[in-house]
Formats: structure tokens, sequence, C-alpha cells
């Protein structure tokens, strides 16, 4: 099936109703993109933010007519116009198969691969987690995922209680239960995460308990793992001390580097904190617990 898409210049302010008003001149999909170069790191828990310029791309079928889709919009944003514009013709593609293909196994550290479902592990005596890209976050492609994997690599996790507190996708828990934690709890705010997580250890072949932050089990754990983000790490720190025996070690990242001494700071209270390792511009902190 062939598409066309308008791509509308619009502004944070604009761009959820100029979305919903594509949606209801019947676009297939609404995408926002970045019209600059405007990163946004760490949105404010519960917000969602857009670029100041933002692209908004609807697609259509090809046979679409545009003008009438322009003269819906105009009449729906009366009295405002609408924004500039352009059409682009989308190239007929296997969308599925390109997906797919954007998507290889990843090796971290010496044994530990993360391979897609429809990919044979290019080694079968390594520690494979099999992981498709979904809506929860996490499958080794981010920086900060990679630091933590990396380091579990390198880890002795045998025998031990893990908790991977914000767990998204389950890929740090899998990780650890495959290398042999005794047990593992997956802690997150989002159901969908939690279902994500347990769909993927099923397809692991292991077992993980998961629930929510209020739900968390009164355990001690040998290692907590926390790949979330700054602010989060900040306001957590006291939960997640509380979380682990004398002695264990805690994993955090989402961490800018810029963030990083901060961050390191806070957890002295309870930690001694090891030097961070730095990826691009993102960083994995480690401590041990002090008894």
């Amino acid at each position: 099936m062939a598409w066309i898409q308008f791509i509308f210049d619009s502004t944070a302010d604009a761009a959820d109703h100029l979305a919903d008003l594509l949606s209801d001149c019947g676009a297939s999909a609404v995408t926002f993109q970045d019209n600059e170069d405007q990163p946004i790191y760490e949105p404010d828990i519960g917000t969602t933010p857009l670029w100041a310029t933002t692209n908004v791309i609807a697609l259509f079928d090809a046979a679409t007519d545009t003008d009438l889709i322009i003269h819906l919009l105009s009449g729906m944003l009366t009295p405002e116009t609408v924004p500039s514009y352009r059409i682009e013709a989308v190239e007929d593609k296997d969308w599925v198969r390109e997906w797919m293909a954007n998507f290889h196994p990843m090796r971290f550290g010496e044994k530990l691969w993360i391979c897609p479902s429809w990919h044979t592990p290019p080694q079968q005596d390594a520690v494979n987690i099999m992981l498709d890209p979904g809506l929860a976050f996490g499958t080794g492609t981010h920086p900060t995922t990679a630091l933590c994997l990396n380091w579990l690599d390198q880890a002795d996790v045998k025998d031990k209680i893990v908790i991977d507190y914000g767990c998204g996708s389950g890929i740090l828990a899998i990780a650890a239960a495959l290398l042999g934690a005794k047990k593992v709890v997956a802690v997150d705010t989002d159901p969908q995460a939690l279902q994500a997580t347990q769909a993927n250890a099923q397809r692991n072949g292991v077992h993980i308990d998961t629930c929510f932050p209020d739900d968390c089990p009164d355990i001690s754990c040998d290692l907590l793992l926390a790949n979330i983000l700054a602010g989060p790490l900040q306001s957590l720190a006291n939960r997640l001390a509380n979380l682990t025996k004398d002695d264990a070690t805690i994993v955090l990242s989402g961490i800018l580097d810029v963030q990083a001494e901060d961050i390191s700071k806070r957890y002295q209270t309870w930690f001694d904190m090891q030097a961070p390792a730095l990826k691009d511009e993102w960083v994995r902190l480690v401590g041990q617990k002090q008894s």
C-alpha cells in the first residue's frame, strides 16, 4: 500500500491539538518529530514534553485528496490558520520486515547477548536473552542499559537476591536470573512494564517476581539495579538503601555525566561509591553498602 505524509511546522503548545484534528481527518498515524536539535533528557514525572518547534507528521493513504484534508483542517482550526506544511510520498515497503531488519543480536561483555526472537543466537553456549523491541523501555540499545549489562556480564550474581528497581522490559532482571541469581524482584510504577517483564521472563524460561513500588516485598537484597533517571534516584535514595543488605552492591544508571557528582554524593550516606563509568554522555555508578 502506498502512502503520503503531511509534515506540519508546529509548536509544543499546538502539536497535540493539531494531531487530534489530523486523526479526525482520517490520518492512519500521527507522530511528532524535533524540528531543530533540542534534546529532552529528563521530563518531570507524569509529563510528556515536546520540542519548542515540533513537526507533526500525519500519514494518509496515497489516494487521499490532499486539498480536501487541508480544507477540513482549515475549518476545524478557524479562526486560526493552517500552519505551514509540505507533502511527501512515502516509499512503499514491507514495514514489518524493515523494522525487524534494524534489530540484530548485541553482545555485552564476554558472555551476555540480547537477541531478537527472529534471530538465532550467534553463540549458543552464551547467556542469551531473547528480547524483542516493544513498548516498555529497554532493549540494550540505550547507553544506560548497555552500561548495566556490561557490568552484569562481569559480576558474580550466582545465588544472590537481586532487585531491578524501575525494570522497564525486565532486561536487567532477566540477565541477573540467567546469570544465576537465586531470587529476582522487578519493580516498576508502570503496569505495562510489569506485564512486559513477565512475558519476557517466560520467554527466557526464568521466574521473576514483579510488583509496584508500594507492594515491594520486605526483603534485603545483595544487588540492587536502578536504571531510571537522576530525579527519581535522588528522591528514592533512602528507600533503595533500605532495600539492601550490609555489603550489598548498588548499580545506578540513567544519569547524565553532569548529574553524576550530585547522585554519588547523595548515596555516599550509605554506600562507598566508585568512580563513574561513562558511555556517550551517560553514566553508571556503583557503590558498596557500608557495614
